[in-house]
């Protein structure tokens, strides 16, 4: 190998690991949350999700009663 393919090659080398580096690094600042804090947001968003899917699937069968009357 000629000398300049080598140096490209640990450069990209170099950038990859340095990639790893700074991403653990990054995750190592995250506060993450504690297994009741992760519970608990995780049934909001179920609790949230079925209430819209309900309050949605109402608005839909007003809709489509209202469209059925005007056509019919």
């Amino acid at each position: 190998m000629s000398k300049g393919t080598t140096q490209v090659g640990q450069k990209s080398e170099n950038r990859i690991v340095r990639y790893f580096k700074e991403t653990r690094a990054e995750l190592r600042k995250v506060t993450w949350p504690t297994r009741q804090e992760a519970t608990n947001l995780s049934l909001i968003v179920l609790a949230v999700t079925v209430a819209m899917a309900i309050f949605l699937g109402a608005v839909d069968l007003l809709f489509a009663t209202l469209i059925r009357l005007i056509v019919s």
